[in-house]
């Protein structure tokens, strides 16, 4: 089970924090040992921007894109790995234009979509249309059922997220809707993601575990970090321990929250949010000088 290794130490004498387990403590010291070989993963909401109550408010973390700055040209290469718009995620995260970030990578809409900070081009497929039927239902539906007040609908062009977190009762309307929901997704060929007080309907066989995996294979990395803190992350999760059994060490990092607890069981590290995200990634920079 991970613990909390964060401390309250200020930049720039910030640890490294000790996986406790042997796989976590094999994927760090290959991470030090090759850091060109390395890829650096990271979910957004949760991991590198906080959550707050509107989606449409959500910022990375002021010290997430000079920590990635200081930290991308020593590695491989850094990918933002999100359910997001791959657009909305470089907006949000103010990732473009950035000295030190010009071989960022945003995989968007769980990979979906692909935004390269190289050219500051997106490329999509076309997009499921049981996502354009569900977006015309929903309101209704929500209706119908009684849950609309204090319910959220997050447009994502690709998806579409019901938030309960401004509800009366967040987690008891959350579960009311879990049902219903995936009732409806699956009458259009979508599938329901449940996370953090939100559940998402988007097209099956897309997740990021998927794209971590094909994102990986594609620039032949040597080893890899992967921090997140939501349901959604755990398939990234399983896509690490799949490229552990093949020989490509791995480090799994949660960035904690009271909210979830299925990741920081599953991690190698546990830190105290994006600002303890924000920690580890300027250690990690330290380290490699």
């Amino acid at each position: 089970m991970g613990t909390h290794t964060d401390t309250d130490s200020t930049h720039p004498q910030d640890p490294l924090p000790t996986p406790v387990t042997a796989a976590g403590r094999d994927g760090l010291a290959a991470v030090l040992a090759h850091p060109e070989k390395s890829v650096i993963a990271l979910d957004f909401d949760g991991t590198l921007a906080p959550i707050v109550a509107d989606p449409e408010q959500a910022r990375a973390h002021p010290d997430a894109v000079p920590a990635l700055a200081a930290l991308a040209p020593k590695v491989a290469a850094v990918a933002v790995v999100t359910g997001r718009p791959a657009g909305v995620a470089v907006r949000y995260g103010g990732f473009a234009d950035v000295p030190g970030l010009e071989h960022l990578v945003v995989l968007g809409h769980y990979g979906a979509e692909r935004w390269d900070a190289a050219d500051g081009r997106i490329s999509a497929p076309a997009p499921h249309p049981g996502v354009a039927a569900v977006r015309a239902e929903l309101p209704g539906f929500l209706d119908r059922t009684g849950a609309r007040q204090g319910i959220w609908i997050e447009e994502k062009g690709r998806a579409v997220a019901v938030h309960t977190r401004r509800a009366a009762d967040p987690q008891a309307a959350f579960e009311a809707l879990r049902e219903p929901l995936a009732g409806l997704a699956a009458r259009h060929g979508l599938v329901v993601e449940p996370g953090r007080l939100v559940l998402e309907l988007r097209p099956p066989g897309v997740d990021k575990g998927v794209a971590l995996l094909e994102y990986v294979r594609d620039v032949s990395a040597g080893a890899v970090v992967y921090a997140g803190d939501d349901l959604g992350d755990l398939p990234a999760f399983a896509a690490v321990d799949k490229l552990r059994s093949d020989g490509v060490p791995g480090l799994l990092v949660c960035s904690g929250s009271d909210e979830v607890t299925e990741l920081r069981e599953r991690a190698d590290v546990v830190v105290d949010g994006p600002a303890g995200v924000v920690r580890l990634l300027r250690a990690l920079a330290d380290q490699l000088g």
